[in-house]
């Protein structure tokens, strides 16, 4: 991964937009459960023409780039399947022991881990906020605020839905999971901001970001 941001309409930018609209594209065929993959992949479905939008006003750094389209994926996999049923989870919980499927659980870390980045970006470019505790703490919160209402509107769903909402919560049985989603998005997004701030910063300059 190279240190410099890509400039709009780069080769790297162009393939990851196909690498995202191809992943949707092949997960929206034959998904196990219609409704909830529209509901999963409704993100991706508002975010990429969103960065398209944006690209020439507004262009990201290739870290946070690459991390949106990692993060595309993981969502439209777990809609094609559900995330209680996504094959590398059943491979993991019979790997390592596990009492359920786990890839609901990287699909919260990285709620966290991605928004992170892309929210630490959107402030230092556009704010007066410079990076410290106040950015660092400001970011984190910012991260759990986005998990939390993900978990309102997985809670307003179940009450409209009724039974029809089972597999778009992903709980498989465990009455703590939405506790344990917005711990995942808190760790995702710590471990973005103390893993990868010193690549972000240098990225960044690169775009004039003291």
């Amino acid at each position: 991964m190279t240190d410099a941001p890509p400039p709009p309409d780069t080769p790297l930018v162009r393939a990851l937009a196909v690498v995202t609209v191809g992943a949707l594209v092949v997960s929206g065929i034959g998904p196990y459960d219609g409704p909830t993959w529209w509901m999963e992949v409704a993100p991706v479905l508002v975010g990429l023409p969103l960065l398209v939008r944006t690209r020439r006003t507004f262009p990201l750094t290739t870290l946070a780039y690459v991390l949106l389209t990692v993060h595309a994926v993981i969502l439209v996999v777990g809609g094609h399947y559900t995330y209680a049923r996504v094959p590398l989870g059943d491979w993991a919980r019979d790997a390592f022991g596990l009492a359920r499927n786990p890839y609901d659980r990287l699909g919260h870390v990285a709620q966290g881990f991605v928004p992170a980045i892309v929210a630490r970006e959107v402030l230092l470019r556009t704010s007066p906020l410079r990076r410290g505790g106040w950015l660092f703490t400001l970011v984190t919160a910012l991260c759990l605020a986005i998990s939390a209402v993900y978990e309102l509107l997985e809670w307003a769903t179940a009450v409209i839905a009724g039974g029809g909402a089972v597999e778009f919560l992903g709980t498989q049985g465990d009455v703590w999971d939405a506790q344990a989603d917005m711990a995942c998005a808190w760790v995702g997004a710590t471990a973005a901001l103390v893993l990868l701030g010193r690549v972000h910063d240098r990225q960044l300059r690169a775009l004039g970001v003291p």
